[in-house]
């Protein structure tokens, strides 16, 4: 998995390229600590992600919780896959899903 981070002042948009798996999804998480803070708007560009499992979706969750309290996150880019993945866990429901 690669991750590609953009801050532009307090927006940041994080490009996952890859598999967010348990190997990968503590790695993630651990980038996203570092630059969180005092982010308003927290965009998922998973254009070139391949798959994603439990953990990955865990990170995402957690992100989506720590937006709620300061800002808006939004996933767009998701291929038939990782869509899949959403609408069988129903995250479809929970996260904002750009088209």
């Amino acid at each position: 998995m690669t991750v590609t981070k953009t801050k532009n002042d307090n927006v940041l948009t994080v490009a996952v390229n890859g598999r967010l798996d348990t190997t990968t999804a503590p790695e993630l998480e651990a980038q996203l600590r570092s630059v969180i803070d005092g982010v308003t708007l927290l965009t998922f560009d998973l254009t070139d992600l391949e798959y994603i499992s439990s953990a990955g979706l865990r990170v995402l969750m957690w992100a989506q919780r720590i937006m709620n309290s300061q800002g808006e996150m939004k996933v767009c880019n998701v291929n038939e896959t990782v869509e899949e993945i959403f609408d069988i866990t129903g995250f479809s429901e929970i996260l904002t899903i750009v088209k």
